[in-house]
């Protein structure tokens, strides 16, 4: 009967590969058709992963993002971008809507992990155990102590040069000399009014602050990450992200990629179906599996060794909410599972200032009544939603409050794809409810 209910949620995936000022002015038809078919070959890679028995979202979703590290069109692993300093500093992320004690990690200035997603997964993995497989309790980690510990976990470590892209290091070198153009024309600047030079000041400030090199506005520059949301058969989400970061950051900056919830996020709870509204309707049965796969792809580790012993309690399903311990003879309300996961793409401080992932998610989960994942998205990262909000007067002039999010919501056993953004677009592929597989960039068709 379990094992019934588990195959009955469809597994669900969506990826991104970033967002930004793209227009049909600067994505040309040739670049377009490269990312679409780099896109769709990574999505067909990753669901026949998916479609496979025992499947975990953290598997697969480790495993999409892997290969967009691999793909130099992208902004993450090779192609990354680089800093002020002519630098490669990689960040990532992945969390898990249930079955992790930590749940969630984020990895950040990293230099010689190839593939800075499995670092994520194994952070995540090695956190079950005993003293964290020597990341002690920590969810965030950077830098040398890190690196050391992707040698000890047996990943594979590169020499900066590996991440080394012609492209991305034009992009730099035109940012810099950009902005070298900039402050040479406001440093001759001479005020004949020696009485205004605190207005001058001002000014001069201003134009600082809304002549950003690294976006013009006309050429795309990546500010964005790749990133997945996976779901699978046992009702389990998974978020992984990935980023080289904002073109020409400066050295040291950590942005929202290995921010938990500012980037990325993952949770589930369980809610009273008789409280309930119509946007959810019809009611679905929570999904009750208590196979052993399920248990093994939530952590569940202390039932998984319970089944093993003779016993003669009757266990509670997994799916029940939590009963107090007063209370004995009450008749209990149902409760249905609902799960979300989110990943975020664009201007990363952006992101930050809005807690933005973690927002929508909040919003969705406390709103009363509650609002659809897909409602909460756009509020968050759609035209005039918070980020957006965010940039104030520097809205369209400098990439600041830009991007997208994606994510996908489980309600019981029914799982829903979302996205949204403000920007001129998102780089993004899904399967559909119908099972077909799409990819889009723009708001419609290009």
């Amino acid at each position: 009967m379990s094992s019934t209910k588990s195959s009955s949620i469809q597994p669900r995936i969506i990826i991104h590969g970033g967002a930004g000022n793209i227009s049909r002015d600067n994505l040309t038809s040739a670049a377009y058709e490269a990312y679409r078919k780099s896109l769709l070959s990574i999505l067909s890679s990753a669901s026949k992963s998916l479609q496979k028995p025992g499947a975990t979202a953290l598997d697969v979703a480790t495993f999409a993002v892997s290969l967009l590290e691999n793909d130099p069109l992208f902004n993450s692993g090779k192609g990354a971008v680089f800093t002020r300093a002519g630098t490669n500093e990689l960040e990532s992320s992945i969390m898990v809507s249930d079955g992790k004690r930590k749940c969630g990690v984020g990895c950040m200035l990293l230099k010689h992990v190839k593939n800075p997603i499995k670092l994520a997964r194994e952070f995540l993995v090695q956190g079950d155990n005993g003293g964290g497989g020597g990341a002690q309790g920590h969810c965030q980690l950077s830098g040398e102590y890190l690196e050391g510990l992707a040698k000890d976990w047996g990943l594979d470590i590169v020499t900066p040069d590996y991440f080394f892209t012609q492209k991305r290091w034009d992009e730099h070198r035109r940012g810099l000399e950009a902005e070298r153009e900039l402050n040479s024309s406001i440093a001759q600047f001479q005020d004949p009014f020696p009485a205004s030079n605190k207005g001058n000041e001002v000014l001069i400030a201003d134009s600082a602050a809304t002549g950003n090199p690294s976006w013009d506005g006309k050429e795309y520059l990546p500010q964005g990450t790749v990133g997945a949301v996976v779901l699978d058969s046992f009702g389990t989400l998974c978020v992984a992200t990935s980023t080289g970061g904002l073109t020409n950051k400066l050295p040291g900056r950590i942005g929202d990629t290995p921010t938990l919830g500012a980037g990325y996020w993952a949770e589930e709870w369980y809610e009273d179906v008789s409280k309930a509204q119509m946007l959810y309707q019809p009611l679905l049965e929570p999904s009750s599996s208590t196979s052993p796969l399920d248990k093994l792809s939530r952590g569940d580790i202390p039932a998984l060794i319970s089944d093993c012993l003779p016993s003669t309690a009757q266990r509670q399903p997994q799916v029940q909410a939590p009963v107090s311990e007063t209370k004995t003879t009450e008749q209990q309300h149902p409760s249905r599972r609902h799960a979300v996961a989110m990943s975020g793409t664009g201007n990363g401080d952006s992101f930050l200032r809005v807690n933005a992932v973690r927002t929508a998610a909040a919003m969705s989960r406390f709103s009363s009544p509650n609002i659809a994942l897909s409602k909460a998205v756009s509020q968050v990262a759609g035209s005039g939603g918070e980020l957006q909000k965010s940039a104030g007067h520097h809205w369209g002039k400098t990439g600041e409050g830009e991007g997208g999010i994606i994510g996908i919501e489980l309600v019981g056993s029914q799982g829903s794809v979302v996205a949204d953004f403000n920007c001129g677009g998102m780089f993004r592929a899904w399967v559909d409810d119908a099972g077909e597989q799409r990819c889009m960039v723009f708001k419609d068709e290009y």
